[in-house]
């Protein structure tokens, strides 16, 4: 009992890490997202943890069900057609810019709080996600149940301390007087849940074929959904009570921390330091394991190809090729989810 216990932890810290990135606990995300939908946007962080339940637990019944080990071969499950090969090559560049991106911000953090050299905040951080990715996927849930809690830790603290010393302008009243920036909050809702289903697809994919129970992986998801939905509401509240302010910052919820004095704002930079490598490994290892079943190149062999690509491309400046798959990435993953969802009526009921 203890076991298994233990089992559905791992899982719902790592889709809660996988999911969790820099841009969310830095409150950018949310920020984008969310908070700028006014009031509105609680409905959909709450429709948008509903959602990841149902999704990844097809996904996971799919993966365990057809014995897969890789975003590719789930795609190649449910879309056998040219679509799904062009989803499979997009999401492959889409997670590469995405990995190279979170090398040069390292660089870029290192070397701004620190003076070191950009290279060797790039190197430091894609040396510390080989040591991960070389133990898979253990490695994968031994990052992910350290941060995790971390996270929890920090942002429930600032909250709290936020809610003791700012008591009188946290009322559902006052909430909804805040005008909302922008409208069409559903469709705010969906793309952002599609984007990240299809993104955390690399690491459920192989972690519900390892775990084998149908049952461990949708408590796990269950959990960890409940606890990505109660982490956003915390952090879209003290965001929503901090506008028009937070739109001027790159780092919102370090204006938000700045009040709370230097130590707590040091420790949050730590977080998303540590968000930005669980998300590197996530990256790393997606493209790594979809390789080893598609190019037929080991995957010990992968990680390092992949690692070095990254790097390479984080110094040429090749970065912004995200900003054009961004749009494009969004939309084939709502195409990708509805063709899971016609695959699991069609197929597995």
């Amino acid at each position: 009992m203890r076991k298994e216990a233990l089992k559905v932890f791992q899982v719902a810290a790592v889709f809660i890490g996988t999911i969790v990135g820099a841009g969310l606990a830095s409150g950018k995300e949310i920020t984008q997202f969310f908070t700028s939908y006014g009031y509105k946007s609680f409905i959909g962080i709450i429709f948008c943890g509903l959602f990841y339940i149902a999704m990844c637990s097809i996904m996971a019944k799919i993966s365990i069900k057809f014995n897969l080990n890789s975003y590719g071969e789930v795609i190649n499950v449910v879309s056998p057609n040219f679509l799904g090969k062009i989803t499979g090559v997009i999401t492959t560049l889409y997670l590469i810019s995405s990995a190279s991106i979170i090398l040069a911000g390292s660089g870029a953090l290192l070397h701004q709080f620190f003076g070191i050299p950009k290279i060797l905040g790039t190197l430091i951080m894609a040396t510390a996600a080989l040591l991960a990715l070389t133990r898979e996927t253990s490695g994968l849930i031994e990052v992910n149940s350290f941060i995790v809690p971390s996270l929890i830790l920090v942002i429930s603290t600032i909250l709290i301390l936020y809610l003791v010393f700012y008591k009188d302008v946290v009322t559902i009243p006052h909430l909804k007087s805040l005008g909302a920036q922008k409208s069409n909050w559903w469709l705010s809702t969906i793309l952002y849940s599609g984007y990240n289903i299809l993104c955390c697809s690399g690491v459920l994919v192989p972690l519900s074929t390892e775990m084998k129970k149908t049952k461990t992986m949708i408590l796990g998801i269950s959990l960890g959904a409940i606890g990505l939905t109660l982490l956003c509401m915390a952090i879209n509240l003290m965001l929503m009570l901090n506008q028009p302010y937070i739109y001027q910052y790159e780092i919102p919820l370090l204006y938000i921390t700045n009040r709370f004095g230097r130590v707590l704002q040091i420790v949050l930079l730590c977080i998303i330091w540590l968000e930005m490598f669980s998300t590197e490994v996530s990256d790393v290892f997606s493209i790594s394991k979809t390789i080893d079943k598609v190019l037929k190149i080991k995957y010990d062999t992968a990680i390092f190809l992949v690692i070095g690509l990254a790097i390479l491309v984080s110094q040429i400046g090749f970065t912004n090729l995200i900003s054009t798959l961004y749009p494009m990435f969004g939309v084939l993953s709502l195409i990708f989810i509805s063709q899971c969802i016609y695959f699991y009526v069609r197929k597995m009921r």
